[in-house]
């Protein structure tokens, strides 16, 4: 006898499959915003191993036919506030940098490129954390501002007035 309904469990498993691997496409930028918001490379490290987890285990919640993309780094922000909380309450403080860490992509071959990668990268780490989520979201990852307002969960023009306190201040302290 011949089916007229499409299997339900094997579309389930293919959409699980193409969830997981959409997850895998975006593992470069999710460990690139967790290293935004930690500002230290074990902990990002950590912070994008917990957001997997919890995407793989709440991907019923959410909405197919909405950025992927967005939904994680609303889960990892999240996440990172539950552990800088989690880590005020336990006292600890963050993991020391290791040696070398600011060191610019080693794809970099000349040195010149080198010394710019890095300049923007210290300029980066000091600027405040609100406007150093606003640029990396709109600048560096390509997220509107609507979505990045929604990531970060603030009105479109709070994430107007960081980003552009963001780009001014990274200028000034570029020009230097």
């Amino acid at each position: 006898m011949k089916r007229l309904r499409p299997d339900v469990s094997s579309l389930k498993t293919r959409c699980g499959l193409e969830f997981e691997q959409a997850i895998v496409g975006l593992l470069p930028r999710l460990r690139r915003f967790a290293r935004a918001l930690t500002r230290n490379m074990a902990d990002a490290d950590d912070l994008t191993q917990i957001v997997i987890e919890r995407a793989l285990s709440r991907r019923g919640q959410w909405a197919p036919g909405t950025r992927l993309d967005s939904w994680l780094m609303r889960i990892m922000k999240n996440a990172w506030i539950d552990e800088t909380r989690s880590r005020g309450r336990r006292g600890r403080l963050f993991a020391a940098e290791e040696a070398g860490e600011h060191v610019a992509d080693p794809l970099v071959a000349r040195p010149a490129d080198r010394d710019d990668a890095m300049a923007v990268e210290q300029a980066m780490a000091r600027l405040p954390d609100d406007q150093r989520l606003a640029v990396v979201l709109v600048l560096v990852e390509g997220l509107s501002y609507a979505e990045a307002a929604e990531v970060l969960e603030i009105p479109p023009g709070t994430l107007t007035s960081r980003l552009v306190r963001g780009r001014m201040a990274l200028m000034a302290e570029l020009e230097r």
